[in-house]
């Protein structure tokens, strides 16, 4: 019998499990998927443990680490060589310490920490709805519940919400930079499906005469409220609950943001949405779109485009859109052909249109 570690890997351009003069097909793309879970389950240990903060100051010895961490030395020695394989810390000799991305988003004394993001990306909702994926193929939506996350009301946006707002920072202030606002006159930014409420944040620190209304479910615009107050915005800043199909937005805006909204539903609802927000917009008004955009052929970039599988699993009708579906969208709802552009750490492109 052939062991896993006796077959080589397909080399670079060849598609697994296709012949070559080169190398024998190999089963190590299959094994390292099976196995993922592995992964997922290393890292969830590793942060609820603390591994990382011990040895944030300096390199440590499993035995310093176990100590920090009221476990097991032979434990986090076994932990820690397979976070070193799989490139989170890095070993000498019997010491481990912080490779330069863990020492930025795994260290929990960062600004940039990304360890709360466990609470939304593995929980049930999200994590549990990929073992209903079968049925959720054969259904073509998601197979955990009748509307899965847009359910109304749907607890696992506050988890979102709570966990996700600093990983966005970056890319709401990114996207506040691409958009100009008048600075002589009071300004009006509709923020929907507003959440953490990071992205209006972003317009409020940038333009002192603008005013945010967000928009999103009551229970979320709480965390939302709670973080316009720690950014020192809180006097400008008021919010919408409920289903921003249904409620009334008002008018006048100078700007709508749409972060992360429209791949949760089919085109003609987008549509439907788009609009809405096109009749709340001031004349010569900007709709700012922030989506996972994949290319044409919906397999890169990667990332991005892998996106659809998620919307499958958790939504009935989601996907991720081309940026020629958006503009098409953009288009039926009466906007201007928009423009692509990238924002700064993320994969989240921002598709801008005029009224």
């Amino acid at each position: 019998m052939t062991t896993e570690s006796s077959v080589k890997s397909p080399p670079a351009g060849t598609s697994p499990g296709t012949a070559t003069n080169q190398s024998a097909p190999s089963p190590a793309l299959l094994f390292d998927t099976i196995n993922a879970y592995q992964r997922t389950a290393t890292i969830k240990a590793a942060i609820e443990l603390d591994v990382f903060t011990a040895m944030a100051a300096a390199p440590a010895t499993a035995e310093v680490i176990a100590m920090h961490c009221h476990a097991s030395p032979r434990g986090i020695r076994i932990v820690c060589d397979y976070l070193a394989l799989l490139g989170f810390v890095t070993k000498s000799g019997d010491q481990y310490a912080l490779t330069p991305d863990s020492a930025v988003f795994l260290n929990p004394k960062s600004p940039a920490y990304l360890g709360g993001t466990l609470e939304f990306l593995l929980s049930n909702e999200i994590k549990g709805a990929f073992d209903l994926l079968t049925d959720a193929v054969r259904k073509g939506g998601t197979a955990q519940s009748q509307d899965g996350t847009v359910a109304p009301e749907h607890p696992v946006w506050i988890s979102f919400a709570r966990s996700m707002g600093p990983l966005m920072a970056p890319a709401a202030a990114g996207l506040a930079d691409l958009i100009d606002l008048d600075r002589n006159r009071p300004t009006k930014v509709l923020d929907i499906s507003a959440s953490h409420g990071m992205w209006g944040n972003a317009f409020a620190a940038k333009n002192q005469k603008a005013q945010i209304v967000a928009l999103d479910w009551a229970p979320v615009l709480e965390v939302a409220s709670e973080n316009a107050r720690a950014a020192g915005v809180a006097d400008r800043f008021s919010t919408i609950a409920g289903n921003a199909f249904d409620v009334e937005f008002g008018s006048d805006y100078d700007v709508v943001l749409v972060p992360n909204f429209l791949h949760h539903f089919n085109a003609a609802d987008c549509v439907r949405f788009l609009k809405k927000a096109h009749a709340a917009l001031r004349p010569g008004g900007t709709v700012a779109l922030v989506e996972f955009v994949p290319n044409p052929d919906r397999i890169t970039p990667a990332a991005t485009a892998g996106f659809s599988l998620i919307m499958l699993a958790t939504t009935p009708e989601g996907d991720a859109y081309t940026f020629a579906e958006y503009s098409d969208m953009l288009a039926q709802a009466g906007f201007n052909l928009p423009t692509v552009h990238s924002l700064p750490a993320s994969m989240n492109v921002a598709v801008i249109a005029r009224k």
